[in-house]
């Protein structure tokens, strides 16, 4: 299905990337990252343009947060439960948005983006601000896209390396990630020895 998608591309252009991004954020399981990675495989050869790819990759996947949000507000935890009884992800949303609040809306856009959908619906059954939600959403989506359309521009006609960059690149982020939280955590454990001995 992945090839046949990707032979699209050509023919349907942003269209096929605003509808895989969109469809992709209400846990349809279709490949848009690679779509975005062959997009900008095609910006790099002049076929598409990068403003267009990345705007309309972006609007998709905007639009399909926004939905999602919405079918969380207006069915609610009924929702959830019917989702529970079919797939564990939501148990792991939901726990993500309680530890981290907010910035799980951030990371499940690109780093965790397999929770993505399930952050959406459990963000708006927990009543979660639309505005928080959205403007962490609208921040993990550019995220997201520039990362796999840019990697597609630069590793032009070699989707398996710039697939593998990305993820390279994730796992990175990643321990960048962890490595300031630790080394945050250690500053602030000093401090408060320190003002305990005083």
């Amino acid at each position: 299905m992945t090839e046949w998608l990707i032979g699209l591309v050509p023919q349907y252009g942003v269209h096929l990337l605003a509808f895989s991004t969109f469809i992709s954020c209400l846990g349809v399981p279709i490949p848009a990252s690679v779509l975005m990675l062959t997009a900008g495989g095609f910006v790099a050869s002049g076929d598409l343009t990068l403003a267009e790819s990345a705007g309309y990759a972006l609007a998709g996947a905007i639009a399909g947060d926004q939905t999602g949000f919405g079918i969380g507000r207006w069915r609610g935890e009924p929702f959830l439960r019917h989702l529970s009884t079919r797939s564990n992800p939501v148990d792991k949303a939901r726990a993500m948005l309680v530890e981290k609040g907010a910035l799980a809306v951030f990371l499940s856009r690109w780093f965790a983006s397999a929770l993505g959908p399930y952050v959406n619906f459990a963000a708006g059954a927990a009543g979660q601000s639309w505005l928080s939600f959205t403007l962490w959403g609208i921040a993990g989506e550019m995220v997201w896209v520039s990362l796999y359309v840019g990697l597609g521009y630069v590793f032009t006609g070699n989707l398996e390396l710039a697939s593998d960059m990305a993820t390279n690149l994730l796992g990175f982020v990643a321990a960048a990630l962890v490595a300031l939280g630790l080394g945050y955590w250690l500053l602030v454990a000093m401090r408060s020895d320190d003002t305990h001995e005083k």
